[in-house]
């Protein structure tokens, strides 16, 4: 089986499909997915700023896409769209980096 399929950008389009194989669920998960979007506590702009952060520190080549355009669409710039993106790296980073601590007890039980 070969991978011709694999990460098309014209994939992102069809992500409305979703439905055509159990409807009842894709439409409340869109229903739900589209609620969240909107202005609340947070705006729309603050929100797909997240979503970008979330979509690089996953690595979804789909989400960052369509959070990179949505961030322009709601008036984000380069420069909080990237702080965005080094905020999710530093947690990225932080979250790796704090499971050493068991390592490191683990290494001091064994060598003290």
């Amino acid at each position: 089986m070969g991978n011709d399929n694999y990460l098309k950008r014209s994939h992102l389009k069809k992500f409305g499909e979703i439905v055509d194989f159990q409807e009842p669920l894709g439409n409340k998960f869109f229903d739900y997915y589209h609620a969240v979007f909107e202005d609340g506590a947070l705006s729309k702009r603050e929100k797909a700023l997240i979503a970008l952060a979330v979509a690089h520190a996953q690595q979804c080549p789909y989400c960052i896409d369509a959070y990179t355009n949505a961030c322009l669409q709601e008036g984000a710039d380069e420069a909080q769209m990237m702080e965005a993106v080094h905020v999710a790296a530093a947690m990225k980073a932080g979250i790796t980096l704090v499971f050493s601590v068991q390592m490191m007890e683990d290494v001091k039980k064994k060598t003290m």
